[in-house]
């Protein structure tokens, strides 16, 4: 078992008795928790009953955050013609086609997100073996003619990416510790949302099976999962 340090042992004082506790609440809490001398990243782990090894119970997805995460990323897009420019006047950090496609073969990897149009998939599609799980996908919204669209949402932190890992757990970031309550509270209420939304119909059994919030350093809070269900289908 790990040692805590000092600061994580005071922080995990203020979070309860380790009951699981209202959406509301827990967020609370997580704020509370979180003295890092930086803005903490409040982040939640939702774990699933999928098993991801099967490729009809995967769960992976885009979704907007109302209030963002509160980081922006770098965006290289993979585009030609009038779709190469509506990305650059978008904000996009790095546009090309064939030339970027070279560059990031020889090594380059300097961006968060890489982003392509349909037409250009037969020239990324020779990055596979060195994106692996970076490649865009139709799935993640990072292929999309709606360029423009999807490199704003990336570089205003208002989209969140959420993968199902191998143990059938999602993380996904909801926005900075210096929140308010009620905007960490509504990003929380996106994400679940989405994650509802997302359920195979191959997943049986309860789907929802335990979520966690925290912040970067301090304790995790368990939320209370009905709770948390009925709250994001309030709609």
């Amino acid at each position: 078992m790990p040692t805590r340090g000092k600061r994580y042992l005071e922080a995990a004082k203020t979070v309860g008795d380790g009951a699981a506790k209202d959406p509301r609440e827990a967020l609370e809490l997580v704020k509370q928790s979180a003295t890092a001398k930086f803005d903490e990243t409040v982040d939640v782990a939702v774990r699933l009953g999928v098993d991801p090894r099967h490729g009809d119970q995967m769960v992976r997805g885009t979704t907007s955050l109302p209030f963002g995460t509160g980081k922006s990323r770098k965006v290289a897009v993979v585009a030609k013609g009038d779709k190469a420019k509506e990305a650059e006047d978008a904000g996009a950090d790095v546009v090309g086609a064939e030339d970027l496609v070279a560059q990031i073969q020889s090594g380059w990897s300097d961006f968060d997100v890489l982003l392509a149009t349909p037409d250009v998939m037969g020239l990324v599609g020779k990055l596979g073996p060195i994106l692996r799980a970076r490649m865009p996908s139709p799935k993640s919204g990072t292929v999309t003619m709606d360029i423009g669209r999807a490199v704003k949402e990336i570089k205003t932190a208002s989209r969140v990416d959420y993968r199902v890992e191998k143990a059938g757990i999602v993380h996904a970031p909801i926005g900075k510790a210096s929140y308010e309550v009620d905007q960490l509270l509504e990003n929380f209420k996106a994400l679940i949302s989405a994650l509802l939304k997302a359920k195979p119909p191959a997943a049986k059994g309860r789907y929802l099976k335990k979520i966690t919030v925290s912040s970067t350093m301090g304790p995790g809070v368990d939320v209370d999962v009905q709770a948390a269900q009925s709250l994001a289908e309030k709609g």
